[in-house]
């Protein structure tokens, strides 16, 4: 049996995850950490304000806060040396350096995306984007999601593009905004489109553009389960594993 610590436990993902892991034969949630414990909305299980009033053994902890909560979670683990699987977005430059540094006393799997199919993409696109590159096509990669988004683009759309940069072998630069300029496309970018709106769960596209044909591999998420099951298969994954970082490629092998 996997023991889980959730991290904002009582948010959308955290009921999913509750809800996923309820049904499992070899998954459960022991205790959460939500900043609205001891409302009504509370578990099953103990609900704390914060990690420094957990005090129940679990195998793995699972994030699905947010970037601001990170300092506390990577101090948690690190005292303790438990995995953790971190599915928050917005990380800056300074905290992504801190997960690395961590991640050299307890294991870390960090993913913008849980889904399988996107992280399948990612796959695909450094086996072709040099390819399609060399041959003159241009990169775009458009994101959709719902109006309470906080960032743009997504985590997932920068995944996407550092795949592309991976696959090309050189340091694309990347464009989140051209309404400042006035000049024809150079080649040696990637663009990045945001759009935000009613209750869009999660779409991806990135876009090969060359002459007289487009190539174009999508991602559309129907429902947010798909990244609650990515996030427990990675939990069940890291159970046990020494200090590291993993990635959910790890867990598709």
């Amino acid at each position: 049996m996997v023991k889980i610590l959730l991290v904002g436990c009582l948010g959308r993902m955290g009921r999913i995850i509750t809800g996923l892991a309820s049904g499992s034969d070899n998954i459960t949630v022991v205790e959460g950490v939500d900043q609205y414990a001891g409302t009504a909305r509370d578990a099953d299980y103990p609900v704390r304000t914060s990690l420094s009033d957990c005090d129940r053994d679990a195998d793995v902890l699972v994030d699905f806060s947010n970037a601001g909560a990170l300092s506390e979670i990577l101090d948690y683990i690190c005292g303790r040396n438990m995995p953790a699987v971190l599915c928050a977005t917005g990380y800056s430059p300074e905290q992504l350096d801190e997960i690395q540094k961590a991640s050299e006393k307890c294991a870390i799997l960090r993913s913008s995306n849980m889904s399988i199919g996107i992280n399948l993409i990612e796959e695909l696109l450094e086996e072709i984007s040099g390819k399609l590159l060399e041959a003159g096509f241009d990169c775009e990669i458009i994101e959709k999601h719902h109006n309470q988004k906080l960032d743009a683009p997504s985590g997932t759309a920068i995944s996407l593009g550092e795949s592309v940069r991976t696959g090309a072998g050189k340091d694309l630069e990347f464009i989140y905004d051209r309404s400042a300029r006035r000049k024809k496309r150079p080649a040696g970018e990637i663009g990045f489109s945001s759009v935000r709106g009613g209750t869009i769960v999660g779409e991806h596209e990135v876009i090969f553009a060359g002459t007289d044909e487009v190539i174009t591999l999508k991602h559309e998420a129907f429902s947010r389960a798909v990244f609650g099951k990515g996030a427990l298969e990675a939990a069940a994954f890291l159970k046990g594993k020494g200090p590291g970082m993993y990635s959910m490629r790890d867990v598709l092998k």
